[in-house]
């Protein structure tokens, strides 16, 4: 499935691959890259309450604040929270750019090989191949208690609707 109108990037109209992922809903599985090249699913996270946050690129400022911001914020919530961030930047940029930031508390990942993720979560845009800026939160169940497709691709999530979530869960 692919739809046209739900972001933006700079106000023009781009398509997402795949399905919406709607609150309320079991996650579905999927399969990234770690730093060191290995296959990691969802269920690596069992029992854990789950950030997961898709973003077109770490190196871009946007990416860059959003994960400073949740790494300082979310990271203080609980042990029992995985904060989870996936791009299609490679692995090997991946780990630079934690190591070079002090990203300690955030889990990166890359969708290049498969853009399995993207095409599950409905975020894949495919004339780019890049992901769309999303915030899934989901529950140790692996059951979706939130979701947030950014409009435009160069706007910030809604952080405070997030730990919110977050939060509640957490309780």
């Amino acid at each position: 499935m692919e739809r046209k109108t739900e972001i933006t990037i700079k106000g023009n109209p781009v398509a997402l691959g795949g399905d919406r992922i709607q609150a309320g809903r079991p996650a579905p599985d999927f399969k990234v890259l770690d730093a060191d090249l290995k296959e990691v699913t969802l269920s690596k996270f069992k029992n854990k309450v789950k950030l997961i946050a898709s973003v077109p690129s770490l190196d871009t400022p946007i990416c860059d604040l959003q994960i400073r911001r949740f790494n300082d914020e979310a990271s203080k919530l609980s042990r029992d929270l995985e904060i989870i961030f996936i791009s299609m930047d490679l692995p090997f940029a991946q780990k630079r750019f934690c190591h070079d930031n002090n990203i300690k508390a955030v889990k990166t990942f890359s969708d290049h090989r498969e853009a399995d993720f993207g095409s599950k979560y409905g975020v894949l845009i495919k004339e780019l191949r890049l992901l769309a800026r999303a915030i899934f939160v989901i529950d140790r169940n692996n059951m979706v208690k939130y979701t947030e497709y950014v409009k435009e691709l160069t706007s910030h999530p809604d952080y405070e609707s997030a730990l919110n979530a977050l939060k509640e869960i957490l309780k």
